[in-house]
Parts: structure tokens; sequence; C-alpha cells
């Protein structure tokens, strides 16, 4: 190992910045020389620039400005976008995290080219390899070489693969990290404000492929959310990739329902702070929502995030259950976790995390996290 090693953190969309933000910080209060690779993947300024101003993030060293399109296009554009960087910067680990389009190309292009790597957000299952999330995550895992797990059932999982068990540490989950880092920050008076709501609302985020990107299913869950704003008004912030679907689907601006761009990191977790219920399909947002104490109905046969659902206030709902199941929770009121909180949930997985690399650069031979939880 180099003297002086570089950690290169390759960030494609809004999640990533929210999870690599206090690994960024921790790593950096260790000392560690480290650059941020923005793929671009989220390009509008709402989807990705506030969200570096929000969470406290240095400038990139590099965008690649790859923007949408289909997955293999995007993907395409992702590996050969990151293989120039990568061969430019000659880091000693690239960290990526979670699941999408540049976590599975920036692994796939270190893995050619010998460049050790580390996932954040490791084992994690749907066991839906109908999602491309899924399809991702699995490739991710088998070729990282440090894996980060945010819970216990992703140890399992990973096991159940074949990854080694030296490879898998324990540390907790650093979206927390940053919820718990802006907590002080979230009031929803001025965002309710902002947005004309009195009294109680519900925040909708929807964009999941099986859900906008079939006109039937759009459709199908457009017409829910409208049976839903009947029972209370829903803001839906829209995720550039299903506005035009879901606006073709019924889902535009009305007095029930309120349309709007998407929000910045503070804002959206003001709002959701806020809100009596969260309709969405989102991973992060059922785990925020677990933390914050906000009931969650998430449109989706499952979950890769089982844990928000048997230990926070998320619950799987189909589109046809989901105005019933809404009407309950609205009734039941304020939700409260199901008994004790997620263990390591506590805003220390990023200092957790740069221990772990900080430790890996050195060449020390830790022990993982699974067995006696070396990471703490």
């Amino acid at each position: 190992m180099r003297e002086n090693p570089l950690v290169l953190h390759v960030l494609g969309a809004r999640p990533n910045f929210v999870k690599a933000a206090p690994v960024v910080r921790a790593l950096g209060e260790l000392g560690v020389r480290q650059g941020i690779i923005h793929t671009g993947q989220h390009y509008d300024a709402l989807m990705s620039d506030v969200f570096f101003a929000d969470l406290g993030l240095p400038e990139p060293l590099a965008n690649l400005g790859v923007g949408s399109g289909s997955h293999a296009r995007q993907t395409a554009a992702l590996l050969v976008g990151l293989e120039e960087v990568v061969l430019a910067q000659n880091p000693d680990l690239v960290v990526v995290y979670g699941d999408v389009n540049s976590t599975l190309a920036a692994i796939l292009v270190c893995a050619k080219l010998g460049v050790p790597t580390a996932h954040v957000e490791a084992g994690l299952r749907s066991f839906d390899r109908g999602m491309p999330e899924e399809v991702n995550r699995i490739v991710t895992d088998s070729l990282s070489d440090l894996l980060f797990a945010t819970s216990p059932d992703a140890l399992s999982h990973l096991a159940a693969e074949g990854v080694p068990a030296a490879k898998v540490h324990l540390v907790g989950n650093p979206m927390i990290d940053s919820l718990f880092a802006a907590l002080p920050s979230l009031d929803p008076a001025p965002v309710a404000e902002r947005l004309g709501l009195a009294g109680k609302y519900a925040v909708a985020t929807l964009h999941r492929p099986a859900n906008v990107d079939s006109p039937e299913a759009a459709k199908e869950l457009v017409d829910a959310v409208l049976e839903v704003s009947r029972l209370v008004p829903v803001v839906v912030p829209i995720h550039p990739r299903g506005r035009t679907r879901l606006a073709e689907a019924g889902l535009v601006d009305g007095p029930t329902v309120k349309v709007v761009d998407p929000l910045g990191y503070v804002d959206f977790l003001s709002l959701v702070r806020g809100a009596a219920l969260v309709v969405t399909d989102s991973g992060g947002v059922q785990e925020e929502t677990t933390m914050l104490g906000v009931p969650c109905l998430t449109v989706r046969p499952n979950t890769e995030r089982p844990i928000t659902v048997t230990h926070g206030t998320n619950r799987l709902v189909t589109p046809a259950l989901l105005p019933a199941a809404a009407e309950k929770a609205l009734a039941d009121g304020a939700a409260t976790p199901a008994g004790e909180l997620p263990v390591l949930w506590d805003g220390q997985a990023g200092p957790r995390i740069a221990r772990v690399i900080a430790a890996w650069l050195k060449g020390d031979n830790l022990s993982p996290a699974s067995q006696g939880r070396r990471a703490e």
C-alpha cells in the first residue's frame, strides 16, 4: 500500500449521497485522503447539487454527467466514464453505496482493473430478481473486498451466498447517521407553509419501475393515491423518472394532491417528519420513517429492508389495499417502532466504517464484525 493511499467514493443517486456523507466525514477526521466521483445519474440540481450542500459533501473530483436512459445505455456510459477516472486517479480503494447502476458499474470497472472495492449497505435482499436493484446488489456483493452490512439479516444473506466472513462487517446504517445529524434542522412548519399545507397531510414518493413503467401499473397506483387524497391532502415530490408516466395516469396538481419538484434533503425530511402518513416505494424512506416514528405504507410486494417492518413503522401494501391501509394508519395516529430499534442504528455507522477502512489501508488483519462486531 502507498504511503498516502487514496479512497474514492462513487455516488450516483440521492440515497448514495446520504449514506456517503458520514463515511466521508469520518474518514476525513482520520486523515484519509479521499475524493468523490459523481456519476450524474441524478443530474437535476434538485436531485444532486442541493444534497451536496445539505450534507456538507466536498466538491467531486469528477462529474460524469451520464444522465438517464435505459439500463444498458446508462450502465455502458458509466463503465466508460468510470474506467477513465479510476485509471487517472489510481485509487487504493473504491467505495460504492447502495444498489443503483453507478454502484454496479463501479464494481465491474474495478474488478476488471484489479482495484479493491468496498460496498456500503451490503447483503440486503428482496429475493426478487425482477428488480434491477436486486441484480446490482448480488453482483456488487460477490465482487467486493469489504462488505459493510446495516442489519443482522444481511449477514445471513451474505453467508448463504458463500461470501467469506472475513470480508463482512456489521456496522449499522450510515443513512441514520445523516438523519441524526439533521434532526435539529428538521422543522416541518416552513416547508408546509411554503407548499400551502394546513393541518394533516401525507407524503408520497413513487418511482420504482414495477410501479411506474407500465401504463397499467401507473394507473392502478395513481388511482390508489387519489383515493388516499380524499382522506388527507397528499404531497408528491416527483422523481424525474416517473413524472411523465404518472401525469399521464392522472397524477396532476389539484386541490387535494400537490405535485412538486424534488426537494432537498433537509426540506424533504422536514416534510416527512410532520406527515401523518408516508406512501412510498423507496428503500431509504422506509428506514427514515422507522426512525422518525411516521406511519409508512410501502407499495411493493417485498422489501430488502424487512427490519423496517419487524422493528419499525413500515407496512407492505398493494395498490388495491392502499386506501384502506391509509385510512387505518390515519385513524391510529402517530406510529411507534415495534420494539427495540435496529441494532447499531445509533448514528455511529460512519465512524465504524471509517475505522475498518483506515485499518484495512494500513494492512491490519481485521476480524469480521459478524464475529464480535469488530467494527465497533
